[in-house]
């Protein structure tokens, strides 16, 4: 039934794309809003959704701006930790996976500082987090936003810590080929389908796409963390300290 009504839902969407960052390898259509950090000089936090003048984030992110907008890297940081950051770029999946592959059992956590990007690639990387029975983790100040919340999801255990900055909005197509309105009409709804089955199979509640749905993709919708419990993006009674040392992998 929430699939079915996501997609009910989608069919009053203008226009929803598969990839936020077709961008990266088409030309931009300037008259289509949307928010690309690695090919356009926007900032790479947009500015709160608001009724009146949009606001600064709840937060600034420490990393700084080159860092966030570089394709993502995956880098050990020690206790089994892998950070992810940067842009998630088409093909981010592949290399994710390799690097998995490559540490084998060490990798418990996967810690996220990006502003998200490819939303094929997110939706792999979360499958292959949840596939391995890794925790994951936005540390104090570190971003989350775009379509790597769909990443976040995947964690058997998903801690935010306090000041985490993460948000979301709609994903939106950058390139100048403009499809007719039926195939626009049929590309949200699959891409609605898509994302919101992948977060129930997550187990992740309906608001958290109900808020991207509702957020310009020049916006973000900072999501609190009475949200982010309410909705289960984070696990609930799991505090930081407690996720630092995940029971092992059958």
């Amino acid at each position: 039934m929430r699939t079915a009504f996501y997609m009910l839902l989608g069919a009053a969407v203008t226009f929803l794309a598969v990839d936020v960052y077709e961008v990266a390898t088409t030309k931009t259509d300037t008259s289509l809003p949307g928010h690309d950090p690695l090919t356009t000089d926007a900032p790479v936090l947009p500015p709160a959704l608001t009724e009146g003048k949009p606001h600064a984030p709840p937060v600034e992110p420490a990393s700084p701006a080159e860092v966030l907008r570089k394709p993502i890297t995956f880098n050990l940081i020690g206790g089994g930790v892998l950070l992810a950051e940067g842009a998630i770029d088409p093909g981010a999946a592949e290399r994710f996976k390799t690097e998995i592959e490559a540490r084998g059992e060490y990798v418990k956590t996967v810690a996220l500082n990006s502003p998200g990007g490819s939303v094929e690639d997110a939706i792999a990387m979360s499958k292959l987090v949840r596939e391995k029975k890794l925790v994951t983790r936005v540390k104090e100040k570190a971003l989350c936003a775009s379509s790597c919340p769909i990443v976040f999801a995947g964690g058997v255990i998903r801690i935010a810590e306090k000041d985490a900055v993460i948000g979301v909005h709609q994903v939106f197509n950058g390139s100048r080929e403009r499809p007719s309105p039926e195939e626009a009409m049929s590309a949200a709804q699959s891409t609605t389908a898509r994302i919101a089955r992948h977060l129930e199979e997550m187990g992740i509640g309906a608001g958290v796409w109900l808020k991207a749905l509702e957020t310009p993709p020049d916006r973000l919708y900072y999501l609190t963390p009475k949200e982010l419990a309410d909705f289960k993006l984070t696990t609930p009674g799991v505090t930081p300290a407690a996720a630092a040392t995940p029971a092992r992998r059958p």
